[in-house]
Parts: structure tokens; sequence; C-alpha cells
């Protein structure tokens, strides 16, 4: 059984498969996972003969790899990069044997500054590797070298960028939505027969009855052999809002929603293009929401892992379920019609083309049906920028914005969230100084809370005060200080304190308190034993460490009765300031 829960079929016992190199070796076939061929003419690249059966050779043994046309296209292009650097060569040789170690080094040279250099050097490389003739030698320990990452350069938007890509598609698909689900309730009033027949309202919805069954308007042939739409007055223009558009989304309309949708679900473009529509799921005695599973294919994941389902539910104006709520209804006659025109489709992003009778050249992706095409391209995201006077194609970085906000993996591995959209995105990293700053004075506030704040004198000062574990300098300028005047701190708290002098008469006192709350780890709970007792055992820590570990061994030897009993009254906590 599959992982879809399908039984596996045995092909015919005639079948065979096809080999992607053509008998005359120089033509390869890339069959993409709709069952597509593209063939890649290397009779094309400007090296001898001998050469391009090679590389037709190489390209070809990497046809598992590829599950789309575009990515052998991708490496055919970064191929042919290599091709032109051989044909310029001072003596370009008849094949891929005659290429030495210096030739690639020259080649890596020029093309190892780049973030595209790197890239073609990393193709390039993964596909002569897989020549056995270059699997030994100089050129195999060039060809095996380590070709640094690409230098991440995309970044996410910041808030006031991400609000006006937003604010442009959401008053476009809204528009559009409004515009769908009036003339939908026209439409079901019309066939629910609810109208006066012969009225302007009955007469709109006939036209859009006819619209919804064949994805136009009624158009009339003029005496000069062009289509003009019927009943132009009637429609009140003859543009796509006025005609077709008024139950179908245009492509530009449809890359609006997807633009909301990557910002809410930070899904990847290629996903668009064979999401099912979301069904709902099933739930028990709820009345005032609805959940929808969602499909998401990404293939990129490993082959057993391309489908996964997310749950999203509309349970009001601001869930996030409400857009897949919209996205339904604003696509749901051209559903219905893909589904009249060829049985079985139920594709979520589906859009009305503007200009028909032209068929897709991306094989990659679903092929029109009737006026209907499916998904949104990088091209369609370049024109809608262009069409809004935006920068560029706002999806790379509107997904990275939404993965970044959200802090954790949507469709990748912890690793590639890490990564590739975490820690190389410069907006990232400047929102992180300040948590990084305060952070470090955080740490630099704890660690002083912990270390002996004090002074260390040779011998004491008749003016000080004294307390039971340091000299006092000034008790009225304390941090603790105590409701009646005065300081209200615990004399072990003595140590912290700015104004508290430690000379070689307390070491020893000091000393056997180390001593004494050290031993109390083993004798009480750990976590009580951290609450009560660690920050004076680390300032204690500190203070041996400032005065040396040697004299503070040799002032435990010196350990008197009276400072014996005013440790015990510390440990007690019977001896109050």
């Amino acid at each position: 059984m599959s992982r879809r829960g399908r039984r596996a079929v045995l092909p015919p016992a005639e079948f065979s498969a096809v080999p992607p190199l053509a008998a005359n070796g120089m033509v390869v076939t890339i069959v993409n996972k709709a069952g597509h061929g593209k063939d890649f003419n290397f009779s094309d690249l400007p090296v001898p003969e001998p050469m391009q059966r090679s590389l037709a050779a190489v390209f070809a043994a990497q046809q598992a790899r590829w599950t789309s046309h575009y990515s052998a296209t991708s490496a055919w292009n970064r191929l042919k990069v290599f091709a032109d650097f051989v044909s310029v060569l001072d003596s370009p040789p008849e094949d891929l044997t005659g290429l030495d170690a210096a030739a690639f080094k020259r080649w890596r040279l020029q093309n190892i500054s780049s973030n595209t250099g790197r890239t073609t050097l990393r193709v390039v490389h993964r596909m002569l590797r897989s020549d056995p003739r270059l699997a030994e030698g100089p050129v195999a320990e060039e060809l095996a070298r380590r070709i640094p990452a690409p230098k991440p350069v995309r970044e996410s938007y910041d808030e006031a960028e991400r609000e006006h890509v937003l604010l442009t598609a959401g008053r476009q698909f809204r528009t559009a939505w409004l515009r769908i689900r009036e003339n939908t309730e026209l439409l079901e009033r019309w066939r629910a027969g609810t109208l006066k027949e012969g009225s302007r309202e009955w007469r709109l919805g006939e036209t859009l009855d006819h619209v919804a069954r064949v994805g136009d308007v009624p158009r009339t042939r003029l005496p000069s052999g062009r289509m003009a739409v019927t009943n132009r007055a009637l429609l009140g223009g003859r543009g796509a809002e006025h005609t077709w558009g008024r139950l179908f989304l245009t492509p530009s309309e449809l890359t609006a929603l997807a633009v909301l949708l990557t910002d809410r679900f930070g899904w990847n473009l290629s996903v668009y293009d064979r999401m099912p529509a979301p069904s709902r799921a099933p739930s028990a005695a709820e009345t005032t929401s609805v959940t929808y599973q969602v499909q998401v294919e990404k293939r990129r994941a490993g082959s057993g892992r391309w489908f996964s389902t997310e749950n999203i539910t509309d349970s009001g104006a601001d869930s996030p379920g409400r857009l897949i709520t919209q996205a339904l209804q604003a696509t749901l006659h051209g559903r219905l019609l893909a589904a009249q025109l060829a049985p079985g489709t139920d594709l979520l992003m589906t859009s009305r083309s503007v200009r028909l009778g032209r068929e897709r050249k991306d094989m990659d992706r679903p092929s029109t049906i009737g006026p209907l095409v499916f998904g949104v391209s990088g091209v369609d995201g370049k024109s809608w920028a262009s069409e809004h006077k935006l920068s560029g194609s706002p999806f790379r970085q509107i997904r990275r914005t939404t993965v970044t906000r959200e802090g954790k993996p949507l469709q990748q591995t912890q690793g590639t969230h890490e990564s590739v959209y975490v820690l190389p995105d410069q907006k990232v990293r400047q929102a992180s100084q300040e948590i990084f700053e305060a952070g470090a004075l955080e740490a630099l506030d704890q660690a002083k809370k912990v270390f002996f704040g004090g002074h260390l004198t040779q011998k004491p000062d008749p003016a000080h005060g004294q307390t039971a574990t340091a000299d006092c300098a000034d008790e009225t300028t304390t941090a603790w200080p105590a409701p009646d005047g005065g300081c209200g701190a615990d004399f072990l708290l003595c140590l912290a304190c700015p104004n508290a002098h430690v000379h070689p008469g307390h070491h020893p006192r000091l000393a056997f308190l180390h001593e004494q709350i050290q031993s109390l780890r083993s004798a009480i709970p750990e976590r009580r034993w951290h609450q009560r007792w660690h920050d004076h055992w680390q300032r204690l820590e500190d203070l041996a460490d400032k005065i040396g570990r040697s004299a503070w061994a040799a002032a435990r030897t010196r350990v008197n009765a009276t400072d014996r009993a005013l440790a015990d009254l510390l440990l007690k906590g019977q001896l109050n300031p």
C-alpha cells in the first residue's frame, strides 16, 4: 500500500522505462511529476561533439533527482555557462578528459565570488563527478573542493513595508470577493425563481447563469468579425468586472489572495498550483465556527513526506479560517466550471484567464481547462508587483516575514528554519540587538548580586562600624534602608554592599562561614539550598578568589570560638542587624 492508501499496481508485462538519453547521445528527455517530457538538445552547446555527448550523459544521470522541468532547466542553464567557459579556453579540449586541474581552478576563480557563481559551481561539479573518468586524480580533487554556501541577501519586511503590501492585496481581493458574492446572491435568486421575469435583475441573473456555465457573457459577432459584448448597457460595461469577472477572479486578484494566504500561513508559492479545495472537518455540535482541512504539498520534503494536512478554523472575522472561507466563496464558480469541463478537478486557486486560447508553456504547472487557469507563478508575482508599483514579487519576503514572526518552522525542518530564515535575516538581527543588550544587562545585574561588592583593606578603620561579616563605612547610604532609619540588611548581605570593608581579621570567620554553607548543600534539598544560600555562597566564593585561595585556606586554621558562634547564629538566622 502507498502512504496515500492506494494499492500499488504493477506495470504491464511489456512495459519498459524509456531512457532519458536518446540513441544519438545528444538529446536528454526529462519527465516531470505530471508525466510531461521536455527535451534538452546538447548539440546546441558551443563545445566539440565528444564533450557534448559527455555532458549529455552526466546530465541524464541526474534525472532521478528532478521532479520538475524547472529544476532540470536550471541545471541545464548552468551547464551552458560551463560550456561557454570551456569554449573560450586557449585550446578547448575535445572531451572532459582533456580538462586539467588548472582549467578547473580558473573556472572556480571565475565563479566563486558571487552567489550565482557558487550555485553554478555546486550544480556543475555535482554533475561532472558522476563521470567515472573524473573520479580520480587532481581534477577529482578540484571537483571535490568545498564551495562556500551562498551569502544570504533576502530580508523580511519591516512592519511598515508588510502593512503596505497587505493593504494593497487586501483591498484588491476584498473588492473582488464582494463583487462575486453580490453577483452570486443575484444568480441564486434567479435560479430560485424569486425575480420578476423580464426585470433588469432577472435579465442580469439570466446572463450570470450563462457566465457560470461557459465562463463568459453572451457575445455577438460584428460585421467586422470582432466579438462584442451582448447587452453591454445592461452589464454596465465591457471590462472584466462588468462581464465574466462578476463570477470569476482575475489572475491578478488570485495573486492578491495568494499574498494574503502566504502572510497568514507561510505557504510556499508552489503550493498554490495544486492545492485542493479545503474540506470541512467534522465537528460535534459546533454551530458558530467551521474547521477546514487544508492539504499542503511540498515535494522538496522528500518522497513519502510530500503531503501534510493543516486544520484551520473560521471562528470569526479575525480568525485564520475566515480567509479560507472567503477564498472558497471567491473561487466557487471557477471550481464548479472546472469540475464540469474536467470532472474530478477541484483546485482552490482557480481564476479566469484574461486572454483566452493561450496554452501554458510551463508544463510543471496544471494545464488550462477552457478559460480557467490554476495557481500562481513567480511571473504572476512580478506582474502583480509591477501593477501596484511595488519593488518586486512579494512572496519570498512575505513568507520570510511570516516565518520569522511566528518564530517556528512552518513548512521547514528546525535546521532550515534557523539557518535559512532566522539567523541570516538582517531585520531579525537588528531586532535581536535590543534583546541581546537587555539580556547582557540582566546578566550583569545578576552577576553584581552574587559578587563581593565591598573593599579589601589591610587593617580595620576605627571610624567604621562593625558587623558580623564586615566593617561598615556608612550605614545611612544603603540599598536596604530600615523603616526607622539606618540599614535593614541581613548581615550576610553586608558583603554585597559597597560600604563593606573586609580586613584580615574577618578572613577566618568568613572562611569558616563559607565552609559551613557548602556543607549545608548535602544536608537540605538542593532547591531549598539554592533559594536560601546560593547567592551568599557565590559571594564568598568571589571573595575567596579575590583574597587568594592559599590565604583563604590559611585563614580557616585561625578560626576561634567567637567566629564559630557568630557563624552559627548567621546560619540559624538568629542574628539580625
